[in-house]
């Protein structure tokens, strides 16, 4: 009872229906009983954590998925931002760039207008008398009208600033009721000169020829002169340096090889001097070239020019008092005159001939043919034939015989070597100036010894 007394009595009170049973407990299974109730509760909390802790992975990974979606949701609307952007920066550059194209042309428009205000006379008079060959060449005025017209241009270039200048931008039918309406005032004096010629400076040049026309051409306009440049459109044509050039819509036939050819006609002002370009239709390859002389064919080349530049003359009613040729290129031009134009309207046109080169030009007889001229007729000692090859006909000796006057320019040669006994014969017709024009003394001179020429011309 002692032992038993010593020990802590713990009682275990159960309640079993009505009974009641009292149990003594002893210690050790009390403390076995604590770590039993430990462990359970462990167990419970470990479950409990657990729980939590998958709980928490899986809202992480939803918080995880959201972010994720907000990013790449972000990211949709940068590329959206940064396309429209893109497009709005297209849009201003473009617009940027129809602002600079309006501000160009703006400019370029203001300019066209200075250059209008700023033409000179000259060049005005030239427009409005290359306008008046394009008015007959389409029939809207003939022949009788366009040369009074022609006359009131060149009379009174002093007054041509008067004219109005915008309507040199409209058609011809405007031009001519302005023109008829245009006050006579102001006279100039001065002979009519058109040069025939292969060359001009800026337009093309090989030789010394091109500058002689474009220096002797702005000369003579000084002293009151109307002087026209008429060439070929060759493919090299610097064509920037003519100013207001424009074709005349309408074909200028010419005669070759037994038919009628059509040509393209092109008029313009170059350094204030009226220019016309003719270029072939069915012969266009003679003037596509690289060079401009040099070619078996040259004959055949610059005798097609020569008689289309007397055909355009004609058929546009001009009545220059000069036609001025030079070398043997145009020389062909003098048998033409006499023998096939003089009665077409130009019985007060006389013909001078410039000689800077002295190559002949010597063909077979009947190349004349080619032109429409008669080779019997031609081929004589007094005309064409070769003075040193009987049986050819010499071009250049052609253009002395059948001109008013002829101007040798030669630094070395009084005479042009093989055509002696030619030129003794024609003595009376010839001038000799200088080859070069290299100061303004030469030029001087030069002008004066053309003014001569052509005055002693226009009083045969």
């Amino acid at each position: 009872m002692q032992a038993t007394a010593n020990l802590p009595a713990i009682w275990n009170l159960s309640l079993c229906g009505s009974s009641s049973k009292v149990h003594i407990v002893n210690p050790r299974h009390r403390k076995s009983h604590a770590l039993h109730c430990l462990r359970s509760e462990g167990h419970e909390e470990l479950d409990n954590s657990q729980e939590n802790l998958g709980l928490s992975s899986i809202t992480k990974e939803a918080k995880h998925k959201d972010i994720w979606n907000l990013f790449r949701e972000a990211q949709k609307n940068i590329l959206i931002l940064n396309k429209q952007r893109l497009a709005a920066v297209e849009e201003l550059e473009k617009l940027k760039n129809e602002k600079d194209e309006l501000l160009e042309r703006i400019n370029q428009l203001e300019a066209e207008s200075q250059i209008v205000i700023k033409k000179d006379k000259s060049s005005l008079s030239w427009e409005l008398l290359l306008r008046i060959d394009s008015m007959v060449i389409n029939g809207l005025i003939n022949i009788e009208e366009a040369s009074s017209m022609r006359k009131l241009v060149k009379d009174h270039e002093a007054n041509i600033s008067e004219f109005p200048l915008d309507v040199l931008q409209q058609g011809d039918a405007e031009i001519l009721a302005e023109l008829r309406q245009f006050t006579n005032k102001g006279k100039r004096n001065g002979l009519h000169v058109i040069h025939i010629c292969t060359e001009m400076a800026p337009l093309v040049s090989v030789g010394p020829l091109a500058s002689y026309i474009t220096g002797l051409s702005s000369a003579l306009q000084g002293e009151g002169y109307m002087v026209e440049v008429i060439l070929p459109k060759y493919s090299t044509l610097d064509l920037d340096e003519i100013e207001g050039l424009r074709e005349i819509e309408a074909d200028a036939y010419s005669y070759f090889n037994g038919q009628l050819h059509a040509n393209r006609i092109w008029n313009g002002v170059v350094s204030g001097i009226g220019v016309t370009l003719i270029q072939p239709v069915y012969y266009s390859s003679m003037f596509s070239r690289d060079k401009v002389y040099g070619y078996q064919d040259d004959f055949d080349r610059f005798a097609y020019f020569s008689r289309a530049s007397l055909d355009y003359i004609a058929k546009s009613g001009k009545q220059p008092d000069v036609l001025h040729i030079h070398n043997w290129q145009t020389a062909i031009v003098g048998p033409l005159f006499w023998d096939v134009f003089v009665n077409q309207g130009l019985e007060g046109t006389r013909i001078l001939l410039t000689c800077q080169d002295f190559d002949k030009g010597l063909v077979p007889p009947e190349k004349l043919e080619l032109c429409g001229l008669d080779p019997a007729e031609l081929h004589r000692l007094d005309r064409l034939q070769d003075n040193i090859n009987p049986h050819f006909v010499n071009i250049l000796k052609g253009g002395v015989v059948y001109s008013n006057k002829v101007v040798i320019m030669s630094s070395s040669h009084s005479s042009i070597p093989g055509l002696e006994p030619t030129l003794a014969i024609h003595k009376d017709k010839l001038f000799f100036a200088a080859f070069g024009v290299d100061n303004s003394m030469e030029k001087d001179f030069c002008c004066d010894l053309h003014v001569s020429a052509y005055t002693s011309i226009k009083n045969l």
